[in-house]
């Protein structure tokens, strides 16, 4: 059996590689199925009209269309750009996506690097994407984009903030930044003496999901929060200036870093890979794992887009208060109910 065992080892740059096609395939699969179902299909649905139909059978093939434009279009730089810079950030940003998904557990044996503090590395990994959006707006040599650019980053930093401390009272319920451990404590966990369904963290963490998921629309720049790329006044924003592939890899670093924060939020109050009735340590669960974890990114993606194609804009002002003056302190009550709930049960 070692024999066995030992002649399927493999060498670690194998290992490296086959986790760096795991990381590619777990971000570029999300992202195509999030924008074929929501952007092309669910926002025509709620528009009342078609949608892309004529690509494939029910459009389906839309999105190789689109890719394939987006690839043969030139690549123009502005003549005042500086190059370097405005050539490396979207790069920078699609490279915060895929360094989020290597903590993320997909199973007791699906993961690309297990960490004693994974929820800060994916915290302080998704925050990076702000500097690409900086250095995309001040590389352009465009006042719009410029604009854009600091606009996205005001709005990051003013959301990074109730995201982290919507965080925290998951982290001071499971007593873990470990994501398994997370996963494991809403598995394992009770509620009212009853433990057939765990106690995902969505029950007893509410508050803290809800202002998870308006940080998340805010860090994707997603409507109502979508100032930075605001049609109507900044053309479109950090990327006005961007064509061809470039512009492509914006494209997918928004919806793939839409991924990345619906497999977090599942992660964390949803229970991650785990479903009542499944035993989260069992063998299978590394097939069934990853495909569980799929359908609730979908859920909270979904969530994501009915509200972006719902509400309006807000105003600058509007977004900057919402941030400080509510979610904040919301947050921060949040954290303390958590932790005299904590001490006295």
């Amino acid at each position: 059996m070692t024999s066995a065992v030992l002649a399927f080892e493999m060498a670690y740059w194998q290992q490296s590689v086959l986790r760096s096609v795991g990381v590619l395939a777990a971000v570029l699969l999300p992202a195509g199925t999030i924008v074929y179902l929501f952007l092309f299909k669910m926002m025509s649905f709620m528009q009342s009209r078609l949608g892309p139909n004529e690509a494939g059978p029910y459009g389906s093939l839309q999105l190789l269309a689109e890719v394939g434009k987006w690839i043969q279009k030139e690549d123009i730089f502005p003549a005042k750009a500086d190059r370097k810079l405005f050539a490396m950030a979207p790069y920078i940003v699609v490279a915060s996506v895929l360094l989020v998904y290597v903590a993320v557990p997909f199973g007791p044996d699906a993961w690309f690097a297990r960490l004693d503090t994974g929820i800060f590395y994916v915290l302080a990994v998704s925050s990076i994407s702000a500097i690409g959006v900086l250095i995309a707006g001040w590389a352009s040599a465009n006042k719009y984009s410029l604009i854009g650019g600091l606009r996205a980053a005001g709005q990051l930093i003013a959301y990074e903030l109730p995201m982290v401390l919507a965080v925290v009272g998951v982290v001071v319920q499971a007593g873990s930044l470990d994501l398994f451990e997370i996963v494991r404590m809403q598995a394992e966990g009770e509620i009212f003496g009853l433990s057939w369904f765990g106690n995902p963290f969505i029950l007893t963490q509410m508050v803290g999901f809800v202002i998870f998921m308006i940080a998340t629309q805010a860090e994707l720049t997603q409507p109502p929060f979508d100032m930075p790329v605001a049609e109507s006044e900044l053309v479109t924003g950090y990327m006005t200036e961007y064509s061809g592939i470039r512009f492509l890899l914006f494209f997918i670093a928004e919806f793939a870093s839409a991924g990345a924060f619906g497999i977090i939020a599942a992660t964390l109050f949803l229970g991650g890979y785990w479903l009542p009735g499944l035993d989260m340590h069992a063998d299978y669960m590394n097939v069934v794992g990853p495909l569980v974890l799929l359908g609730k990114m979908l859920f909270v993606t979904f969530i994501i887009f009915w509200v972006r194609f719902t509400y309006p804009r807000f105003r600058e002002d509007q977004l900057q208060k919402f941030a400080w003056t509510l979610l904040i302190p919301l947050a921060l009550v949040n954290i303390l109910a958590t932790m005299v709930l904590k001490v006295a049960f």
